[in-house]
């Protein structure tokens, strides 16, 4: 069976037991259950703190798991990314008192509190900035101003808890981090299956189908709006001065392409929602 790691808990553990799901997987009933086994698909799901899932992967102990890029890199562990899969996204920065910081190099010599050593050590070496690392296991805006540290790096979204704490944001970005699936390098075929599924979900998240009737003279100028993920399809009508036209397109972009469609010609434009894919 291929065993795959899955977030047990946190910010990535809900979306990836829901991705497995839309992807045909079957997860644990009892949420207490630290694995469970899907024999139609020939896998078995290893629930783990997602911090873990990296090392257990890149050991061999597990082949693919679902993890953070942030984790993977602050593990150190040898797995490798083999795919993204467009949620957890997470920015992390540096952040210290009001004024007191300008440019990374104003880190040489101070304290700085991560509960993500390995990942800003290797970015800080890379720069050439020697820095005392103070790990912590949360609370990372209170080291300043506690005493602990001189500032800080941790994930940022609005900005708004490290303002609380008086504290504001400078240097370079140290990474634009997102979920991942990882694998542990051995060749295996479940983890082909697995990844075609999981982009498939993305497909269907991501897109629509749009159908509509258009006269024939204007499919030209309609595939420019709808160019589909490689070519539209158009079909003849009974009349045979019109067609009817299928294509993928973006689901944000859906009432915006209609009303152009519309404006051109198009009518009887409908969209239909994309369950599954393989593209």
């Amino acid at each position: 069976m291929l065993r795959i790691a899955v977030p047990n808990k946190g910010s990535l553990a809900e979306t990836a037991a829901d991705m497995l799901i839309e992807a045909g997987y079957v997860g644990r009933r009892d949420p207490r259950a630290l694995s469970a086994v899907d024999p139609r698909n020939d896998v078995e799901f290893f629930y783990l703190r997602p911090r873990d899932i990296a090392t257990y992967v890149g050991s061999g102990a597990l082949d693919v798991g679902i993890t953070g890029r942030d984790l993977l890199l602050d593990s150190g562990s040898t797995a490798r990314e083999i795919a993204t899969l467009d949620f957890g996204d997470s920015t992390f920065r540096f952040a210290g008192p009001k004024g007191r910081f300008d440019t990374l190099a104003d880190l040489e010599g101070i304290r700085v509190a991560t509960s993500y050593p390995g990942l800003v050590g290797d970015f800080l070496a890379t720069q050439g900035v020697k820095a005392e690392l103070v790990r912590l296991d949360g609370a990372v805006e209170s080291a300043v101003k506690l005493g602990v540290a001189d500032a800080v790096a941790d994930v940022v979204s609005t900005g708004s808890t490290l303002r609380a704490q008086n504290l504001e944001i400078f240097g370079p970005v140290i990474l634009d981090s997102t979920a991942v699936l990882i694998s542990s390098g051995n060749a295996l075929p479940g983890i082909d299956t697995l990844h075609r599924r999981l982009q498939g979900v993305l497909v269907a998240r991501q897109y629509v189908l749009m159908d509509y009737d258009l006269p024939v003279e204007l499919v030209e100028a309609a595939a420019a709006i709808t160019p589909g993920r490689e070519s539209p399809t158009v079909s003849p009508l009974r009349d045979p001065a019109w067609v009817a036209v299928r294509a993928m397109v973006a689901r944000t972009d859906t009432n915006h392409i209609m009303d152009e469609l519309y404006g051109l010609g198009a009518r009887a434009i409908l969209v239909s929602s994309i369950h599954a894919a393989r593209i």
